[in-house]
């Protein structure tokens, strides 16, 4: 018993594509509305969402730890060699809250930007001209957002919890680096793009 031979992916003798491949062409699209573009749009609109909710919460948390007495209160810092309680000040307080809000408030400045990008994607326009400006953007945040938690971190070590948490060193660095110039190289490929796109429409 001879089993059937699969249908081939292959053009009709005209050089017209057969209809199996259009149909799955037309599942799967990258971009444009009701593609996979729009599922991660919908995806980073609701991150950034719940983001800013959180990142308000804390910011009013951060206000209040300004006014509110915390005498008598301890609080328990954990690392590698067990636990150790130490006093809550009003300044480790603060500056634990504010380091958090602008953690937050920094990626929410990133999904921004992303939600953007994102948005001229569903439209079928990937090199609009804003978005080479949007991923500078992101990936000066991301830098910031490094640096402030090295700096952050460094201090904490060095200043508010001694001898609890360890400082970070050069080597930590070296990833979130990478990342930032990752995003700066894609920005330069996206102004190559719209600068095509550009030429191409006056040509026309």
């Amino acid at each position: 018993m001879r089993l059937p031979t699969p249908p081939r992916l292959t053009t009709k003798p005209g050089g017209q594509p057969i209809p199996l491949l259009n149909d799955a062409r037309r599942q799967f699209r990258a971009m444009g509305p009701g593609s996979v573009s729009t599922l991660l749009k919908i995806a980073l609109d609701v991150a950034y969402v719940l983001l800013g909710l959180l990142t308000g919460l804390l910011l009013i948390l951060l206000v209040t730890a300004i006014f509110i007495p915390i005498d008598n209160l301890n609080i328990t810092v954990t690392s590698d060699d067990g636990g150790r309680q130490l006093p809550l000040t009003r300044m480790l307080l603060v500056f634990g809250l504010g380091a958090m809000t602008a953690y937050f408030g920094g990626f929410m400045l990133i999904l921004r930007s992303l939600r953007r990008i994102f948005r001229t994607l569903t439209m079928g326009d990937p090199f609009h001209p804003d978005n080479v400006r949007r991923l500078r953007h992101i990936g000066l945040t991301l830098a910031v957002v490094t640096g402030g938690v090295w700096a952050a971190q460094g201090f904490v070590a060095a200043r508010l919890a001694p001898g609890v948490m360890d400082k970070q060193g050069i080597g930590d660095l070296l990833t979130p680096i990478f990342s930032v110039l990752i995003v700066f190289v894609l920005a330069e490929v996206f102004r190559e793009g719209a600068r095509l796109r550009r030429e191409s429409e006056l040509t026309i």
